[in-house]
């Protein structure tokens, strides 16, 4: 089980988001001050990816403005990388996206993260690590379910909310609503109040 265990660390070559490519990219050397997003697709130049990968892109300043990095992973090479940013969204590409694209070569970080399939390639896992390197959300889709950009904001909003106020998130919780003391009588009160909502 890999939430609230410490996420497994890696130094690979990857294509950063200014298009060079580096040779010792450390994930714990690059969490963002409030965390990361650690998300594994399968392979560059298919089909659901660049979805997942361009939405994730346009989202990035909603992370980065909650202090949260956004880390992405496959079984591609580093000069597959590359070509996939520098190729036009009209052809087929992704275009010069504005996170990291990590070099899994050799599959051991997609098998440490109990994410690789078939020993082939990687299912769509999303991982939500804590400044601290300790693995608070994960999601696993299977390869032709595209993930939901959106929800994993909510997480990190959820995250932040609980780290910062001590109280827990009830289902379907959106920042600015109210959490709930993690106690029988905060259930209570706050199933009174909004059993409505849920």
């Amino acid at each position: 089980m890999l939430v609230t265990n410490p996420a497994p660390d890696f130094t690979a070559t990857t294509v950063l988001a200014d298009g060079s490519i580096v040779d010792n990219f450390k994930l714990s050397e690059n969490y963002g001050e409030k965390g990361t997003v650690l998300f594994f697709y399968p392979l560059d130049f298919t089909f659901v990816c660049p979805s997942e990968i361009i939405a994730f892109s346009k989202r990035v300043d909603d992370f980065k403005n909650r202090g949260v990095n956004v880390i992405g992973v496959s079984v591609d090479s580093q000069f597959s990388h590359f070509a996939w940013r520098e190729t036009p969204v009209n052809q087929g590409g992704i275009g010069r996206i504005n996170f990291p694209l990590v070099a899994d070569l050799d599959k051991k970080i997609s098998k440490n993260y109990d994410v690789l399939f078939g020993k082939a390639v990687a299912l769509r896992g999303s991982f939500l690590i804590d400044a601290k390197g300790i693995i608070r959300h994960a999601v696993i889709n299977d390869l032709p379910l595209g993930r939901n950009v959106d929800e994993m904001i909510r997480m990190v909003d959820a995250m932040q909310f609980t780290d910062e106020h001590g109280e827990v998130c009830a289902a379907g919780w959106q920042k600015g609503d109210e959490g709930m003391k993690a106690t029988t009588k905060g259930v209570a009160e706050y199933l009174d109040k909004h059993e409505n909502d849920l």
